[in-house]
């Protein structure tokens, strides 16, 4: 499973970030077992899109092959898109360590 989330810093210790399309990074993490495995920064290259930067993103996490995303707030033509990859979308605050091994232990709970 590949989780990717909305960050506004580069690292694990950031927060999440509110905004879904114009996020300064993403922080994709790969799931095996109920553990963590590869991790992955991109830097959000369509946060400057005058439109449509949310659909923009949520193209290139289908094409990065995530399962699920993590993020603040993401807009309904987003959603939208998430949805047509079978992307699941959770609506979280807080820090990017504590969010995800939170959502690990209730996804992977045995």
């Amino acid at each position: 499973m590949k989780i990717a989330i909305s960050s506004t810093g580069k690292n694990i210790d950031s927060n999440i970030s509110d905004i879904f399309g114009r996020c300064p990074y993403f922080i994709i993490v790969e799931i095996k077992n109920g553990k963590t495995g590869k991790v992955e920064v991109i830097k959000n290259n369509n946060a400057d899109h005058v439109s449509g930067a949310g659909i923009f993103v949520a193209q290139l996490l289908a094409e990065k092959n995530v399962n699920a995303v993590i993020t603040g707030n993401v807009g309904p033509r987003a959603v939208d898109i998430l949805k047509q990859f079978n992307i699941d979308v959770y609506n979280e605050k807080g820090v990017v360590k504590s969010i995800l091994q939170e959502f690990i232990n209730k996804k992977f709970k045995q």
